[in-house]
């Protein structure tokens, strides 16, 4: 078939039917204005199964040459914007190899040899996915390092630690950080497992039972760098599996849903504490919006957003499972639709990833080299309100235990003084000596000590605990992991 004809009857199988497609299926079924960004990934596949079919004397050198020639000029037309994206070739792949033809004739109609959309699509997502996934892992390591620049300047400060938003203990605020760097740490060991397992070269599967041309599998899989940590090749061991197997793009979105809802938790607190009635923090201008009616107004509308899209990466999840489920080995049109909310996805996540980093560290100040306008913390409201809870009660209950007190009796010594300390309206460290030996007379001046909020932060030096200390020595290891 002619180029012109793969043009005029829109795909690669029409000599089998009697009628054209209608334009409504058509546009029902076509995938191009997606998953043209896959367009790279389709190439660089496309020039590793030329080399190896010319390597295995599948295909002349010529045809060989021509190939790279056409795949090169192909790139500069897509990368200048001059590259004609047609609806009738219903997919990235099928534009691509028409004009291909275009180009260099026969040649290019000899590149499908040994293979199918099949496992070029799988390919094609892997390759992809593969590298958003490194760029993923690159803004993860940003955040991290973004939130550690604020625990550094926040050790010494002090937040109220709350449990059921009730003021709990006092804790440094640069442990709380530290405490969703430890999450994010998580989701990108969690991306580095899955790249390892997306890394894998469907390529050479065919339409689904594998096929009678001599393919090196594994050349083209070195060729690509799907290869494990010793430079072993990874191949897909079975046909069927490999052009019908998605897990990949779920395991991909469920890591991705986990990181959005870590996120979301810090969006929520970040919400929280920048309203009046905590006003623990201070958001820089450019990541906030005003009221069209109350002027007085600034709303945290990146965090909310966040919070917003957390339930959007979390339904492309449910989506992505959803289509696999009922789906019969091996490969269904159904698949199409795993690219849209993989995109979006990705999009969603690495965008959010952005966004974060410099609303919580500051952005790059080119003439200082010192990170601006970022989170602005504020000490004193947030010392005030661990002061309101009573934060130090739990202090006084280990107090009395290493005076010999059983813990249950001096859980019950303590709920009496915080009583007795509420009906009063003051602190339990601003309760005079006598009141307190009332309650137990073991307990001796030395208690006050104890009961400070700053006493409590630096007693806590337990490996991962909130003391400064502790939180000085994660900050060390952090640094040295993230480089």
């Amino acid at each position: 078939m002619s180029t012109n004809q793969l043009d005029k009857k829109s795909n690669a199988w029409s000599a089998l039917f009697s009628e054209p497609m209608s334009d409504l299926v058509k546009r029902y079924t076509s995938s191009v204005f997606f998953d043209k960004r896959l367009w790279q990934a389709d190439i660089a596949g496309s020039l590793a199964h030329a080399e190896m079919l010319a390597a295995q004397g599948i295909i002349g050198a010529e045809d060989h040459a021509c190939i790279v020639r056409g795949m090169t000029q192909i790139r500069t037309e897509i990368e200048s914007g001059q590259f004609e994206w047609k609806l009738e070739l219903e997919d990235v792949h099928l534009n691509i190899e028409a004009r291909l033809t275009q180009l260099v004739g026969d040649a290019g109609k000899r590149l499908h040899t040994g293979r199918s959309r099949n496992d070029q699509v799988a390919t094609d997502v892997r390759l992809w996915l593969r590298d958003e996934m490194d760029l993923i892992g690159d803004l993860l390591v940003e955040l991290q390092k973004s939130l550690l620049d604020v625990a550094e300047k926040n050790v010494e400060v002090i937040l109220p630690g709350f449990t059921h938003l009730q003021v709990a203990q006092p804790v440094s605020f640069g442990h709380h950080m530290l405490a969703y760097v430890e999450m994010f740490s998580r989701d990108a060991e969690r991306f580095e497992e899955v790249r390892r397992r997306t890394n894998r070269l469907p390529l050479g599967a065919a339409a689904l039972a594998g096929t009678s041309f001599p393919l090196d599998r594994e050349r083209v899989a070195r060729k690509l760098g799907m290869v494990d940590a010793q430079g072993q090749p990874q191949v897909c061991q079975n046909s069927l599996d490999a052009v019908s197997d998605r897990d990949f793009a779920i395991e991909f979105t469920a890591a991705a849903a986990l990181c959005m809802v870590h996120i979301s938790r810090m969006s929520e607190e970040l919400i929280l504490w920048m309203s009046q009635n905590f006003g623990f923090i201070k958001i820089a201008d450019r990541f906030t919006t005003g009221s069209s009616i109350m002027p007085q107004k600034k709303n945290p509308d990146v965090p909310e957003l966040a919070r917003g899209k957390t339930g959007r990466v979390v339904g492309h999840l449910m989506g992505l499972i959803t289509l696999m489920k009922g789906q019969p080995l091996a490969y269904n049109k159904d698949n199409q639709e795993d690219k849209e909310p993989l995109f979006d996805t990705v999009d969603t996540l690495k965008n959010t990833l952005r966004i974060f980093s410099e609303m919580v560290g500051g952005q790059l100040n080119a003439a200082s080299g010192q990170k601006e306008g970022g989170m602005t913390v504020n000490s004193q409201p947030m010392e005030a309100a661990a002061l309101r809870g009573y934060a130090t009660a739990t202090d006084l209950a280990d107090y009395l235990v290493k005076k010999g007190l059983p813990f249950r009796d001096a859980h019950e010594v303590v709920a009496h003084a915080v009583k007795a300390a509420t009906s009063h309206q003051v602190d339990l460290s601003e309760l005079p000596l006598s009141v307190l030996q009332e309650f137990n007379p073991t307990i001796e001046k030395d208690v006050y000590e104890v009961l400070s909020l700053r006493g409590s932060l630096h007693a806590r030096t337990t490996l991962g605990g909130t003391a400064p200390a502790q939180v000085r020595i994660q900050l060390a290891r952090h640094r040295v992991r993230l480089g």
